[in-house]
């Protein structure tokens, strides 16, 4: 099949979650006999015109210069592109921007449109955005061929919101077998000795409430808070609201994974705060490390975590955790969550679900 890969910044991934199941489905697809391209944005830090031969397709993109609505010239700039390519089938990782070109679409392609997670109820974003979110969101069913859920919540909401069935194939995440502690050096913490977060600067991942409860709490272990606090005011202030809370430390970005996954390893609690979308994949990749997860009391990380992780909703949770929880007591909800991962989130199973849907829809078609 010649496959398209659409809706991402590019690969390899320098960003987040859809950028790296880019990367390791084009891979994995590449090297099944697959032609397979992927498009990049033009200022993307890899410049070159393969990637573990992966095609990439570089179109403009202004979003570095005038913001937001530079992701609706850079789908457009792929969407015309697309159209020249005589591709089988076009995969798209989201639906937000490219959804007012649909027309635009070729046809006689294959339309599979990952619906992420509910991005109308982000609220980073105003009334209006989020009206038009709610309205892309339908355009994108509307204007797709299938739909794939990378949680049973979203399938359901699909469902119940708009009569479309879609296929369920969550995201992934590889098993941490080789824990490295002299990484623990370069960011001045001790193995077992810290506690942790990794997430977007977004409201809706519930930073604040998360940090209101280490600030409270008795226990002044270091904490350590990952994610580009830089980039976007909600980052500074978050940085400025616990500059005196001196035991939080704001790391910046890290998208080294072995580094993030030995930093996940060695911690005494890894907290995930995410309450919008699906399946998300730091909180994949903290069960495949062997953390002991305090999770956000929703229904997207519950329906993952079962009875094998704690559940916060307050300030007051988070300090009473932080106070009470040891790790070495916990064993086995740490070791059930990476059995998880082994038997239904491996990307080797995720990537082949993919691929069998393909053929699916192939024959179908």
């Amino acid at each position: 099949m010649k496959i398209a890969i659409l809706g991402t910044r590019g690969i390899p991934n320098y960003y987040s979650g859809f950028e790296q199941f880019a990367e390791f489905f084009s891979v994995f697809l590449t090297k099944n006999g697959h032609d397979v391209w992927v498009y990049n944005s033009h200022n993307h830090q890899y410049q070159e015109e393969t990637f573990h031969g992966v095609n990439i397709i570089h179109q403009f993109d202004p979003e570095y210069k005038i913001g937001t609505f530079g992701q609706f010239i850079y789908d457009l700039n792929c969407i015309l592109d697309s159209r020249k390519r005589n591709f089988d089938i076009i995969l798209q990782l989201g639906y937000t921007s490219n959804t007012i070109w649909h027309r635009l679409l070729p046809k006689n392609v294959i339309i599979i449109s990952n619906m992420d997670g509910l991005e109308w109820k982000r609220t980073k974003y105003s009334p209006i955005v989020r009206r038009f979110l709610k309205f892309a969101e339908k355009l994108a069913i509307k204007s797709s061929d299938y739909l794939i859920s990378d949680s049973i919540g979203i399938q359901n909401y699909l469902l119940n919101e708009y009569n479309s069935s879609s296929e369920f194939i969550a995201y992934g995440a590889e098993l941490f077998m080789e824990p490295n502690s002299k990484i623990l050096k370069k960011y001045n913490v001790e193995e077992f000795n810290y506690n942790m977060l990794v997430a977007r600067f977004e409201p809706e991942n519930n930073l604040e409430i998360i940090l209101d409860g280490v600030a409270l709490s008795n226990s002044k272990t270091i904490f350590l808070v990952v994610g580009r606090h830089d980039a976007n005011k909600f980052g500074g202030y978050l940085k400025n609201k616990f500059k005196q809370s001196t035991h939080i430390k704001f790391l910046g970005g890290i998208f080294n994974l072995e580094h993030l996954n030995n930093l996940r390893y060695y911690s005494k609690l890894y907290f995930h705060g995410h309450s919008v979308g699906g399946t998300n994949p730091s909180l994949l990749e903290a069960m495949a490390s062997k953390a002991l997860i305090v999770a956000h009391n929703n229904e997207f990380s519950k329906s993952i975590l079962g009875e094998d992780a704690f559940y916060f909703s307050t300030k007051e949770d988070v300090k009473i955790h932080l106070e009470n929880i040891d790790k070495k007591e916990n064993t086995d909800k740490i070791n059930n969550c990476y059995s998880k991962i082994d038997c239904e989130y491996r990307w080797e199973i995720i990537n082949n679900k993919y691929l069998n849907f393909f053929y699916k829809c192939m024959k179908q078609n």
